[in-house]
């Protein structure tokens, strides 16, 4: 017993220092095992219970890594080596990392976005739900111009995702309410040549009026022309005529809050098509119309005697 005690603690040969080893290791896997049920003997929730122990399994191994290091000195006499070499390496294989945290700085010292707006990013759209150093997360929202979402307009998914922060560097971000908070929205409807298309466009105008926010709009703008060097923009509703090959084209421009883009363009979408109804106009389509007309019976087509 005396002898393997003091081969344990001879760590100048190579028999004491393997002795020392396999000790170390041997402790480790103990603490490892029973400090792993005592951190989590507490913790009711499942998920919890894995992520804290798995935790204190890494801290075990990262323990056991540096007091093998610190008995076996590999690299005594070139520290300075050492560290450099560590150093470079790290920073190569925490490239995302760092790129994230810097991304982080980026966000909230340069005020890209705040948890609350609605942005687009790396092809996401959705609001902010938390901003952390390494990752955004976004509760996503649908898109009427993405083939991948099944959700055709501008409202939650019910998804969250996560982007990189590192993408503020890379990617475009699209932020529709840290100034504004209010988007140009635009009804589109084809009118046939031989219908009352000015009739059509009075229609557009007058509901384009009752559902645009032209007085909030026109505020918010305002704010931003105290903080920015911006031209006025138009805000009044508009309707745009263009004349196609095949019909007239008719465009109603106004404006409505970010969050309720949907539901107003709805609103005016649906008023649009039932005062076209109440006034016989039709709205013209690629479709072609053939009639066709019953033959004449036999007698009716000869000529009398």
């Amino acid at each position: 017993m005396d002898q393997m005690l003091e081969l344990l603690w001879d760590t100048g040969s190579v028999a004491g220092r393997a002795a020392t080893s396999g000790a170390l290791i041997g402790l480790a896997v103990l603490v490892a095992i029973l400090g792993g049920r005592l951190v989590t003997i507490r913790v009711g929730d499942t998920n919890n219970r894995y992520y804290l122990r798995k935790a204190f399994h890494y801290l075990t191994v990262l323990a056991l890594l540096i007091a093998l290091a610190l008995l076996w000195r590999p690299f005594a006499g070139r520290i300075g080596v050492v560290f450099g070499l560590l150093a470079a390496g790290l920073a190569l294989a925490l490239q995302e990392v760092i790129g994230a945290f810097a991304g982080w700085i980026s966000i909230l010292t340069g005020r890209t976005f705040r948890v609350g707006d609605r942005i687009q990013i790396c092809e996401v759209r959705g609001d902010v739900l938390d901003i952390t150093p390494l990752r955004t997360q976004i509760l996503e929202s649908g898109s009427s111009s993405d083939p991948q979402s099944w959700i055709r307009g501008r409202q939650y998914t019910g998804r969250v995702v996560s982007v990189s922060n590192r993408s503020v560097f890379t990617s475009p971000v699209y932020n529709s309410s840290s100034v504004l908070d209010h988007l140009w929205e635009e009804l589109t409807l084809p009118v046939p040549y031989h219908g009352d298309w000015q009739l059509a466009e009075r229609i557009l105008r007058e509901e384009a009026e009752a559902a645009s926010s032209t007085a909030e709009a026109e505020r918010a703008i305002n704010e931003m022309r105290h903080r920015y060097p911006v031209a006025k923009a138009e805000v009044d509703p508009r309707v745009f005529v263009r004349a196609t090959p095949n019909w007239i084209e008719l465009s109603a421009r106004f404006v409505v809050p970010v969050r309720a883009a949907r539901q107003t363009k709805d609103r005016v979408t649906r008023r649009v098509l039932e005062r076209f109804a109440e006034h016989g106009l039709r709205v013209a389509s690629a479709t072609q119309e053939i009639t066709v007309h019953p033959a004449e019976p036999e007698q009716t087509r000869r000529e009398p005697g």
